[in-house]
């Protein structure tokens, strides 16, 4: 189980979320991402979307480099995330401020077998980010948009 510290970024002019495509930078313990993804697709009742992934030394750095070149925060998230492998599968675990979310990716035959296999339907899936769950969950309760993020002990 790992803490994770995510921030979504885009241009002024918004030109990645028009295209819904992504940028994140997510800090963890053991090193930092950057990440692109394309804009979702959903196949079977499955959200697939392709990325380009690079690990790097300092996230830190990386959040400098992306201002500089005119990059800003759009939202900022943190999970606590534990990783398990089965065939394969990537079955992650996610514990956020709102819940507790499973990921299944992988094959989607292997997908929906896993995930009938755990009781759940592909009807059961859900497809949107965290960005849209976290705007309906502060929607239903009438609190403005904010970070995603654990508050403080």
């Amino acid at each position: 189980r790992e803490f994770e510290d995510n921030q979504l970024y885009d241009f002024p002019n918004f030109s990645l979320k028009m295209n819904r495509a992504m940028l994140r930078v997510r800090i963890q313990e053991r090193g930092s991402l950057l990440t692109y993804k394309e804009a979702p697709r959903v196949e079977g009742g499955a959200k697939v979307r392709d990325e380009i992934e690079v690990g790097v030394s300092s996230g830190e750095t990386l959040v400098v480099i992306l201002s500089k070149l005119g990059m800003r925060p759009l939202f900022r998230y943190q999970k606590y995330r534990a990783v398990y492998r089965y065939a394969e599968l990537i079955i992650t675990v996610d514990e956020t401020p709102i819940g507790v979310f499973l990921e299944l990716e992988g094959p989607k035959p292997l997908i929906d077998e896993v995930a009938m296999r755990l009781g759940y339907k592909s009807t059961d899936y859900i497809v949107k980010s965290y960005l849209t769950l976290y705007q309906d969950y502060l929607k239903t309760r009438g609190l403005p948009l904010k970070d995603m993020v654990f508050d403080a002990p």
